[in-house]
């Protein structure tokens, strides 16, 4: 049975999203290879894929390592997701089907009951999977893969502290969803952008303290056999 790389893929990106793999640390085939408990073939696919969406990169005599995104980088991703999203709304309004309306709208329900319980761990869950629904029912696989993308590097660059106002954030969760209901792009797109823009404020971007636990981290990669997800492979 061969694991696909995009499984593997998916597991090494989420451990450098995580902090396991610090900015800068070699990547080699073997090691992974041995923590994710495959072949050296999948590794060497994900780790090219890692590098096309900027999470990787090779340096010479060196081989791969985690990228090193600047400060002007990590902005200019907050800038491509005010773009990004409100068209990727717009898109839904025009291009939603009644299952995503029926997920968006039990979304919104969940995230104002968490909001005004004060159960802050819950939103951020509720927040992603919002965006990631919403993103999906513009109908564009490019679109959505984009956003995807940049949902994960955000999340590496950034620590998203929780707004101030949750309640008043999930009021503004439920207009958008209102308004792509109705079919109303342009409305959609405005609203978008608006709580894009009053987001941003919770975005802290993440310092790397390279050499802080690094021989930590060092051991409980090479002690941890991290199983990759293959309920997906088909025997």
């Amino acid at each position: 049975m061969r694991i696909p790389a995009h499984s593997v893929c998916t597991a090494i990106r989420d451990d450098i999203v995580s902090g396991l793999f610090e900015r800068g640390s070699r990547l080699t085939e073997e090691q992974l290879a041995r923590r994710y408990g495959v072949s050296r073939v999948p590794v060497r696919e994900a780790l090219r894929t890692l590098e096309s969406e900027g999470f990787v990169t090779t340096r010479r005599h060196v081989g791969a390592c985690v990228a090193e995104p600047t400060e002007q980088e990590a902005a200019d991703l907050l800038e491509v997701r005010l773009l990004l999203e409100p068209l990727g709304a717009a898109r839904a309004a025009q291009r939603r089907t009644e299952a995503h309306l029926k997920v968006l709208r039990g979304l919104v329900r969940l995230g104002q009951e968490r909001a005004r319980r004060g159960q802050g761990e819950d939103l951020r869950a509720l927040g992603a999977w919002f965006h990631e629904t919403l993103a999906q029912a513009s109908g564009s696989p490019a679109l959505t893969s984009l956003l995807t993308q940049l949902r994960h590097k955000i999340a590496w660059m950034y620590v998203v502290e929780q707004p101030s106002h949750p309640v008043e954030s999930w009021a503004e969760h439920g207009a958008i969803v209102d308004a792509v209901a109705r079919g109303d792009g342009e409305r959609a797109r405005a609203l978008t952008t608006l709580h894009t823009e009053r987001t941003v404020v919770v975005y802290r971007l993440r310092r790397s303290d390279r050499g802080r636990d690094q021989g930590r981290d060092r051991e409980k990669v090479r002690a941890s056999q991290h199983a990759v997800n293959i309920a997906s492979v088909r025997h």
